[in-house]
């Protein structure tokens, strides 16, 4: 179990911990529970973890702001749990870094399909990306090192926004769907919301153009698909 990827599973409910640790363990992984956001924070410092799950809802620190603490120091993939279903739960997890979300009451077939999807991509990326840098314009992506510049300056990106931008710097000029990039950087678009995409391209034209408002964009949006500008 020491090469077993490791999931840092964040609930307080002891159903919730019970139902997802065993499909996880079953599945080959190796779960470090938490059951309050202080104690989560502990022990992501002392294992090496490879996914996070995260509740929205968590005694002592909530599940936004210890997301937003994780960010702060890691790209490592988030999933966040939600018992909430309005729409503002879902965006705000996502403004904040969050990979992916997951609304109660879901599958447990649904769970299994996110976590293998989002360990799948991240375990890939070594060995898919080349050590050659990617120039487009003032874009400069590190693959190997997993950091982007633009124009010199290093900027900082979660695990999903350098696959994203990473993903369409490789193939520049070519329009994406929404679906598309469901398939590509999550690994599956069953059960996900192509509004996720929205936010995580917004996220990255924050991040990485000089000014939104000209039409001088590093990403840019045809239709409904999404393309990064070409040289």
């Amino acid at each position: 179990m020491q090469d077993s990827p490791t999931i840092l599973l964040v609930d307080d409910e002891d159903a919730i911990q019970k139902l997802l640790t065993f499909p996880l363990q079953k599945d080959g992984y190796r779960v470090v529970e938490a059951r309050d956001g202080e104690v989560a924070l502990r022990r992501f410092d002392e294992e090496a973890i490879d996914l996070v799950v995260l509740d929205l809802a968590l005694p002592k620190l909530d599940g936004l702001e210890v997301c937003r603490r994780l960010r702060a120091r890691s790209a490592v993939p988030i999933i966040m749990l939600t018992a909430r279903d309005e729409e503002i739960d879902k965006v705000v997890g996502l403004e904040i870094g969050a990979d992916d979300y997951i609304t109660k009451p879901f599958s447990i077939r649904e769970f299994r399909s996110r976590v293998r999807a989002l360990l799948r991509r991240a375990s890939l990326t070594p060995l898919a990306s080349s050590s050659a840098a990617i120039e487009i314009g003032p874009l400069r992506i590190h693959p190997a090192r997993r950091q982007v510049e633009v124009e010199g300056e290093s900027k900082e990106l979660t695990y999903v926004e350098f696959e994203l931008v990473r993903f369409l710097a490789e193939q520049p000029g070519r329009v994406f769907s929404r679906f598309d990039l469901l398939e590509k950087i999550w690994g599956s678009s069953q059960f996900r919301d192509p509004r996720t995409v929205d936010v995580h391209v917004r996220h990255l034209r924050e991040k990485l153009e000089r000014d939104a408002s000209k039409p001088e964009l590093i990403l840019t949006v045809r239709g409904v698909g999404y393309r990064l500008r070409e040289p």
